[in-house]
């Protein structure tokens, strides 16, 4: 009789009756694949147009003895299937997120890019400076973007690439306020890349991937194949932190530690607070999907991805992915997380 209720009662869960998040027909199509050397950043305006940058290694060009390009940030319009350049030079643009006003914030990175944040107005097409400079010096290599429900802003700001001199004793994440107000709030991260706030904002989750290296392209070669001088790789973690209603942040824990391979990039969360992350696992790349305890609940196979970002309104199913030089998108049974519109 036990084992009957017992049986009843998992039919009768919703957890076990739910659909998967990735469905098991779900097809992982090809929107984009003419990047110059990195896809990255991928957004979605309110209007559905879908943004994203190519970041274009200088290093890599001149070794193929190209022309060099200054980075661009692309524009795909779903209804059409056509993608144009939005803005070019990017600043070297990484990381791209539309604020609650539907302007898009920009992290510049380095390789001869701008080494800020700005913002676009959607509207004049006019670019502001969010920030700059970091107690009077320029920032390493803003990464990534997310943006809390207050309209604060966090970044963070590794080193992978760039000939530029580093002035920042540490790689860290950054809160700028609704006054401008810049302050370094997490400092403990490893080498900082993706950042997400959960829907509820209580949680800053934070990537670290640390290839041991603030050079990409730049040491030598030990070998005809093309292999560089070997590196000491560091934390290759997703974590928590708890963030606080002032906007500061305090780790919490290590969700997920993928050493000895190589972690994840950037992530996006869906409207229940699940993540979806971007993993640069040689040994299986892909969007791995995570609860918020960090147990993997799907997984979504890809080249070796950088970034995510769900689209809106009827299509807030369709989750989009940069990898390699190119952009894909695929519908699953979630919706995406995005911040309610200023009113």
């Amino acid at each position: 009789m036990r084992r009957a209720v017992f049986v009843l009662l998992l039919l009768a869960s919703p957890s076990a009756a739910a659909d998967p998040i990735v469905p098991p027909d779900a097809k992982l199509e090809t929107v984009f694949d003419g990047g110059l050397v990195l896809t990255e950043g991928v957004a979605v305006a309110s209007d559905g147009m879908v943004y994203f940058s190519d970041i274009t290694f200088t290093h890599v060009s001149k070794a193929a003895k190209q022309p060099v390009e200054a980075g661009h940030i692309w524009k795909f319009d779903p209804k059409t299937g056509k993608t144009a350049i939005f803005r070019s030079p990017s600043g070297m643009s990484n990381g791209l997120k539309f604020d609650a006003n539907g302007d898009l914030l920009a992290a510049e990175g380095a390789d001869f890019g701008g080494r800020r944040l700005t913002r676009t107005d959607m509207k004049t097409g006019k670019t502001y400076i969010v920030a700059g400079l970091y107690n009077d010096k320029p920032f390493n290599s803003p990464n990534d973007i997310t943006i809390d429900e207050k309209g604060r802003i966090y970044f963070s700001d590794p080193r992978y690439l760039g000939h530029e001199p580093i002035d920042q004793p540490v790689q860290a994440v950054y809160r700028v306020d609704t006054d401008g107000t810049v302050a370094r709030i997490i400092t403990d991260a490893g080498k900082p890349n993706g950042v997400a706030i959960s829907p509820d904002q209580k949680t800053l989750y934070v990537v670290s991937n640390d290839n041991g290296s603030t050079g990409i392209g730049r040491l030598r070669m030990k070998d005809d194949k093309g292999g560089e001088e070997p590196t000491k790789k560091g934390a290759m973690t997703l974590m928590a932190y708890d963030l606080a209603s002032d906007g500061t942040a305090k780790f919490r824990k290590t969700l997920v530690d993928y050493a000895p391979q190589d972690g994840p990039d950037g992530l996006v969360c869906d409207k229940a607070g699940n993540l979806y992350v971007a993993v640069r696992d040689e040994k299986r790349p892909g969007i791995c999907v995570y609860s918020p305890e960090g147990k993997e609940i799907g997984y979504i196979k890809t080249e070796l991805p950088t970034n995510v970002g769900f689209a809106r309104g009827a299509d807030a199913n369709v989750l989009y992915i940069t990898a390699g030089k190119s952009l894909y998108r695929i519908k699953l049974n979630a919706q995406g997380y995005h911040l309610p519109p200023k009113k």
